[in-house]
């Protein structure tokens, strides 16, 4: 059976290492790396079958990384890793666009069958449209944002929950949560100075 190829993206050395010496004697192919920068461009430049990351990295974190992977590779399965103190967070993501999450630390029969549940959800489910399919929703959320402070803090707190009256997909609420102004502005036009504003909030503490 030819070998899967996995990427491993976390800070710490000791769970890249763990999680490459449990794949690989799985028969799996498996780089790794530290940075989560680093990780992304090794994501959507190489081949792989499936992608762990670390939610909590210096720099970029496991959203943004999820979220740019998905753009460019809306098939390839990401599995969250996370500690404890952000197993919430791993969840909301999970919601997301997310296959799977696991919580350190792991076992190795934990690990893999996470893995093995990810690659199968990736080959039986449709992946979600990456483009912006409910713009007025968008807007609504950008309106009620800048007018309602307390939906603000609602969003830190609840993250993808505090979305869920708001036809948005997965991609969507991603986009929000994690700050993507760019991507937003794009798809929507010019947002106001508030807009941007709270969404650059929301950008920094998703790195956090």
């Amino acid at each position: 059976m030819a070998k899967r190829k996995a990427l491993v993206i976390d800070d710490e050395q000791v769970v890249l290492d763990s999680v490459s010496k449990i794949l690989t004697a799985e028969n799996y192919e498996v780089d790794v790396s530290l940075s989560g920068r680093e990780g992304l461009d090794r994501a959507i430049k190489r081949h792989y079958d499936i992608v762990l990351t670390d939610i909590r990295m210096p720099g970029i974190g496991g959203m943004r990384v999820l979220r740019d992977i998905k753009r460019a590779k809306p098939s390839l399965p990401v599995v969250i890793i996370t500690g404890y103190a952000t197993v919430k967070a791993a969840v909301q993501v999970m919601k997301l666009v997310a296959a799977d999450y696991l919580e350190k630390p792991f076992t190795p029969e934990q690990l893999l069958k996470a893995a093995a549940s990810a690659l199968d959800i990736a080959a039986t489910q449709a992946p979600e449209p990456q483009d912006l399919i409910h713009r007025d929703e968008v807007i609504k959320v950008l309106e009620q944002v800048e007018s309602n402070d307390q939906f603000l803090i609602n969003l830190l707190e609840y993250a993808a929950d505090a979305l869920d009256e708001y036809e948005l997909t997965g991609p969507e609420k991603l986009a929000i949560l994690t700050g993507d102004v760019e991507w937003i502005e794009e798809q929507i036009g010019p947002l106001t100075q508030s807009q941007r504003r709270w969404l650059i909030f929301l950008k920094i503490q998703s790195r956090s």
